[in-house]
């Protein structure tokens, strides 16, 4: 555990947020408490105050840094996807990151957050410009806001059926062919009624 004279004047914020993660990783959302962080940390039960007004506002910051590595993580599996197949494997990468760190995930869209926090609204809307961005190039003529919120929420419910025991999460191979057919059954969907609009 670090002794409270580790810290300098200006490196607490983010070492806080450090153990918060930690937290979050061993013990899950209902264990993070600014009193928990600060003893984890090392300081006293007043420093986090100094930086995060109340436990919101620590989740925020805990959200933001869980968004940006979503971020990286789609990103990394296809930084401008346009075909189906590229879609799916941003998909699978949302899920698995789901899978892989439950609790941030959870925290991220499952506990209140600081809407004030700047860190944590640039965060998100760095994934939702992703998001329709990808509706923009696949479907240039649907209405793109519209079809992103479709595919996040088609991919978000996905990833917490499979997070929930609702759907079998044994294999990541497994989660991907449920996820892959997710998302073509999508695209065929949507491609089928553009083709009826526009013969009408």
């Amino acid at each position: 555990m670090p002794s409270k004279g580790t810290y300098h004047h200006g490196n607490l914020r983010p070492a806080l947020v450090r153990t918060a993660m930690e937290l979050l990783e061993e013990s899950g959302e209902t264990a993070l408490s600014l009193r928990a962080v600060a003893r984890r940390a090392g300081v006293s039960p007043a420093a986090p105050y100094r930086h995060y007004a109340d436990r919101e506002a620590l989740v925020s910051a805990v959200a933001a840094v869980g968004y940006r590595e979503l971020a990286e993580r789609l990103a990394s599996a296809h930084p401008s996807p346009s075909t189906p197949q590229q879609l799916a494997s941003v998909a699978n990468a949302y899920v698995q990151f789901a899978l892989q760190r439950p609790a941030l995930f959870r925290i991220m869209f499952g506990e209140p957050c600081d809407h004030d926090n700047d860190e944590r609204v640039a965060a998100t809307a760095a994934v939702s410009h992703y998001v329709r961005e990808i509706a923009a190039r696949t479907f240039p003529k649907a209405d793109a806001d519209a079809l992103a919120t479709a595919i996040w929420a088609l991919v978000h419910g996905l990833a917490f059926l499979h997070l929930d025991g609702k759907l079998d999460a044994t294999t990541p191979s497994v989660v991907a062919d449920r996820v892959t057919a997710a998302i073509h059954a999508l695209l065929t969907a949507t491609s089928a009624d553009a083709r009826a609009g526009a013969a009408r």
